[in-house]
């Protein structure tokens, strides 16, 4: 039995979920007692606050996987990071930006970071034109969260998808199909 009840009357409700009605804390106790089980404050803010008759150890039991269930099932949203070069190959840009887009479809925020090397710190303008470039590809299917920011040697910003699928060119594609 739970000693932290304070109240003197209980809503009472028994194991199998059936309201027992309002009654006195000590009723409630000796009603768990004479069942072999224990008395919870399931919810003491209620006017008047509610008790459930149960096994505490079961009722713990299931509580404790309920919460370990939740927690695998709960998407943990990180923040991927993808850097690249000021001098990447139109190719090598259009790999990274699909790993970017599975980032983007999996609910994560995506950093992008531009990194300078040796004399290309002298043509910064270079790589916010890349800059530009990734958000103008990605179009209105992304969010730009910060905004391309030059710190030290690196470009960088962030992105995260808006929640808003690339519908546009699919019925093209089945256009193309049905002709």
């Amino acid at each position: 039995m739970n000693g932290a009840i304070q109240a003197t009357q209980l809503r009472v409700i028994d194991e199998a979920g059936k309201q027992l009605g309002i009654l006195s804390k000590q009723e409630a106790l000796n009603m768990a007692a004479e069942q072999g089980l224990d008395l919870v404050e399931i919810s003491p803010d209620a006017k008047p606050p509610v008790a459930k008759i149960v096994d505490w150890g079961k009722y713990n039991y299931q509580r404790t996987k309920q919460q370990q269930k939740n927690r695998k099932n709960a998407k943990a949203l990180d923040m991927k990071q993808m850097r690249f070069g000021l001098k990447i190959g139109e190719h090598d840009l259009a790999i990274k930006m699909n790993k970017v887009t599975k980032f983007l479809e999996a609910g994560h925020k995506v950093k992008l970071t531009i990194f300078y090397r040796g004399r290309e710190l002298a043509h910064k303008e270079i790589g916010f034109k890349l800059a530009d470039k990734v958000i103008a590809d990605f179009g209105d299917t992304i969010v730009v969260d910060q905004a391309p920011q030059f710190a030290g040697k690196q470009l960088n910003f962030v992105i995260r998808s808006s929640g808003k699928p690339k519908a546009a060119p699919k019925p093209a594609e089945q256009g193309e199909n049905d002709a």
